[in-house]
């Protein structure tokens, strides 16, 4: 029972990080679904904003929206360059990137499925 209401919690987040996401103006957003590959978190989501200062906006407003909805403190690394943030919510990881620095790291791409567990959103 207990990870059914864990899966329940972590799809309730996943919901609000993806709308959250979206009321930003987020482009180019990927979810990964995490679960059963690794121990870091049941989803990854991978996104862009079209410059420093919409990344940086973006991610404050995910942490904002986070604590006030679920009470929930988010960890956040890299808000200050505003080139790549990283937002760790526990079981939600969200990397908001500008696109050029999104492009060089490729990240999505290390954690791809080989079936279809990548899931483009728009």
């Amino acid at each position: 029972m207990a990870s059914a209401t864990s899966k329940a919690n972590s799809d309730a987040l996943l919901a609000a990080v993806l709308s959250s996401l979206d009321d930003d103006k987020a482009e180019d957003v990927v979810q990964i679904d995490l679960r059963g590959k690794t121990a870091i978190g049941d989803h990854m989501v991978v996104c862009s904003g079209r410059s420093s200062r919409q990344v940086s906006a973006i991610s404050e407003k995910l942490v904002e929206r986070l604590k006030a909805e679920f009470g929930h403190m988010s960890r956040i690394e890299g808000k200050n360059t505003g080139d790549w943030v990283l937002v760790d919510t526990g079981d939600i990881i969200v990397h908001i990137f500008r696109p050029e620095v999104r492009e060089f790291y490729q990240l999505e791409k290390m954690w791809m499925p080989t079936s279809g567990d990548t899931q483009p959103i728009n």
